[in-house]
């Protein structure tokens, strides 16, 4: 049997999961609006939310407290069929970040006052957020318009992915013990989106010079964004480039890249708070391969002596192996969950090369 105390404890156990384990979370300063207008309307309307009428819980009669807001907002996640994986990874913390946002509050362990009365504005601003994330089935980071990766926040808009990147987790280990990070001089991250781990690759190493590159403008002014934001502009460089075509002969110690990877034939059965995802960041060819080995076949040539590949390929994991049975590609483990991310050092890429440019040309 739990308490209210003991409910709330569990939320508050729970809230580092929303931001990534990060405290001191800082709020975003992105106009709502702005962004929920970008999204899709939904196709189904029938989980549409009635915020116009007076809620009330089951259980406690009129909802007053923030905790009771918590609650109403998790049960109507629970019965919605919403799809979790973009932050979070259940109804309960998926509501508590979308709540303490409405509150202006943030989104970690510091925050404690659940028993605080929510105020009349506060509850339209909980009961639109509740609505569109069931009506619309964006993720819950465009109707925030911020996400956080490797312990840093990043505004996003649904012009980028969101971020959530089992590489983040290779990053806070410096990419140990593949990468010297007292020696790393350069990065390259391919696909930058809104630039989160080019940024967690300039403050894991502060003695590297990092360049982002990205075949969408739209992304491209996202991640500027988010440069300014973490003061990074004189070490972060953002290249409008698709893949290594508008890098010239530039080579670095590290690749690093979260690639398009899905399949054309599977994008359409995925959830719907996928399909909210730009295309351009998702889209891979009919096998989910081409991205990955267009990067395969290039970085031969942009890597210094000694330099490290680290690329994701998701769920393409099983496809790439198949395709490629005699590259040497070392799957890596992540203690905190996630998959589908291989390392190839410098010696290793140029038989990978040849295969991967071999399989292009059949294509």
């Amino acid at each position: 049997h739990q308490t209210a105390d003991d409910d709330d404890q569990y939320i508050l156990d729970r809230l580092p999961a929303i931001p990534h384990q990060v405290k001191n979370a800082t709020r975003q300063e992105v106009v709502r609006q702005d962004v929920l207008d970008q999204c899709e309307e939904p196709a189904n309307q029938s989980h549409r939310v009635d915020y116009t009428a007076k809620v009330e819980d089951s259980g406690e009669g009129i909802l007053r407290t923030v905790r009771q807001w918590v609650d109403w907002a998790a049960a109507r996640f629970d019965n919605s069929g919403l799809h979790y994986g973009h932050g979070t990874d259940n109804s309960r913390d998926e509501a508590a970040w979308l709540v303490l946002h409405a509150l202006g509050a943030s989104p970690d362990t510091s925050f404690s006052a659940w028993h605080r009365p929510v105020g009349e504005t506060e509850e339209k601003a909980i009961m639109r957020l509740v609505s569109d994330r069931i009506d619309r089935r964006c993720p819950a980071a465009y109707l925030t318009g911020s996400a956080w990766f490797a312990g840093l926040e990043f505004e996003v808009t649904p012009d980028v992915l969101v971020p959530r990147s089992p590489i983040a987790e290779l990053i806070a280990d410096g990419f140990t013990p593949w990468i010297d990070a007292s020696r790393l001089q350069s990065v390259l991250d391919i696909g930058t989106g809104s630039g989160c781990i080019a940024i967690a690759c300039a403050k894991r190493f502060p003695g590297a010079r990092v360049t982002a590159s990205d075949v969408s403008e739209q992304a491209l002014q996202v991640a500027r964004r988010n440069v300014r934001r973490h003061s990074l502009e004189d070490r972060v460089e953002l290249v409008h480039s698709d893949i290594f075509d508008s890098l010239g002969g530039c080579s670095y110690d590290l690749i690093v890249s979260n690639p398009p990877y899905v399949p054309e034939s599977s994008l359409r059965s995925l959830p719907a708070e996928f399909q909210a995802e730009p295309d351009v960041g998702l889209l891979s060819g009919m096998d989910g391969l081409q991205i990955p080995l267009r990067i395969l076949t290039g970085a031969d040539r942009h890597l210094n002596d000694g330099g490290v590949l680290v690329c994701e390929v998701g769920e393409s994991e099983t496809t790439l192996q198949q395709a490629l049975p005699d590259v040497p590609f070392l799957w890596l483990e992540f203690a905190s969950g996630g998959t589908g991310v291989f390392l190839l050092e410098r010696a290793q890429i140029a038989g990978a090369a040849e295969a991967a440019a071999n399989l292009l040309g059949n294509d």
